[in-house]
């Protein structure tokens, strides 16, 4: 079955990048992990969306950069996955990262999410942030040549 990936915007501009590359990378990092990218939805949104969003559907009243929602069955990777395009560049002057590199490593947080990577409990942050640096990586070093 084809990936089928739905880049949409909510309230914000649709960022500027290589949607292609995007694609194949996302492909490759689902791999990676023996899984298979099938149909993902990413809304990029402000931080009053995710914030609507986090209250409505998870019960917290905080901002964030990411929400994934997953519908994964089996090997096949699904979800809808909300990013907080104003969120991201906080982030990215907090941590001194290029907007772009920030970006890129929520975007595949969501996907690594998908692939069965947590981040809340003992040691896990420390387990996701490996695995978004090795497809940070993969990224700069294979796909964006």
């Amino acid at each position: 079955m084809a990936l089928t990936i739905q880049w949409l915007s909510d309230g914000v501009s649709m960022p500027q990048v290589d949607f292609e590359k995007l694609t194949h990378w996302i492909e490759l990092v689902a791999e990676k992990h023996g899984k298979q990218a099938h149909e993902l939805t990413y809304i990029f949104c402000s931080d009053e969306k995710i914030l609507e969003v986090n209250r409505k559907f998870l019960q917290h009243d905080y901002y964030t950069d990411i929400i994934t929602f997953d519908y994964t069955r089996g090997k096949m990777l699904r979800g809808d996955i909300y990013l907080s395009l104003e969120t991201v560049k906080t982030n990215a002057v907090q941590v001194g990262a290029e907007y772009e590199t920030e970006l890129l490593r929520v975007i595949i947080h969501g996907v690594l999410h998908l692939c069965g990577i947590n981040d809340k409990g003992p040691g896990e942050r420390e387990i996701m942030e490996e695995n978004e640096n090795k497809a940070l990586d993969l990224y700069y070093n294979e796909i964006d040549k």
